[in-house]
């Protein structure tokens, strides 16, 4: 399975509420420097798989800016995404970690497929 792939597969696995960053996503794939990777996959996904890329944050809690385009203070579609999901931002627009970073290793985490299961990925 290639690397965007898994990306996919792990990011669908995020529920909603919750957040991870890009370099969480990198780690538990097993390429702890591919962070940017990970961003790249991400604004590669094709539409039809519904990958929920608004809950991948960086690690500072913020949003990455997508282009020069994007204004530093104008709520952003991805915020907007997040915060019908319930998840709260701070005045200086970040979330807080501590309260909505994903851990695929709690009881929510377990309830998740394993990346290559039941997926559109999956041999069939």
């Amino acid at each position: 399975m290639s690397f965007y792939r898994q990306v996919y597969e792990l990011v669908l696995q995020i529920p909603p509420g919750r957040v991870a960053t890009y370099g969480q996503i990198a780690v538990l794939l097993g390429r702890p420097h591919a962070a940017r990777a990970v961003g790249y996959a991400l604004h590669l996904a094709p539409a039809h798989l519904r990958v929920p890329w608004q809950r991948v944050i960086n690690s500072q809690g913020k949003i990455s800016p997508r282009s020069a385009l994007d204004m530093p203070h104008e709520p952003t579609i991805q915020r907007m995404l997040l915060e019908a999901e319930g998840i709260l931002f701070d005045e200086n627009g970040q979330v807080d970690l501590k309260k909505y970073l994903w851990n695929p290793s709690s009881k929510e985490g377990s309830e998740r497929r394993k990346v290559g299961g039941n997926s559109p990925y999956a041999p069939g």
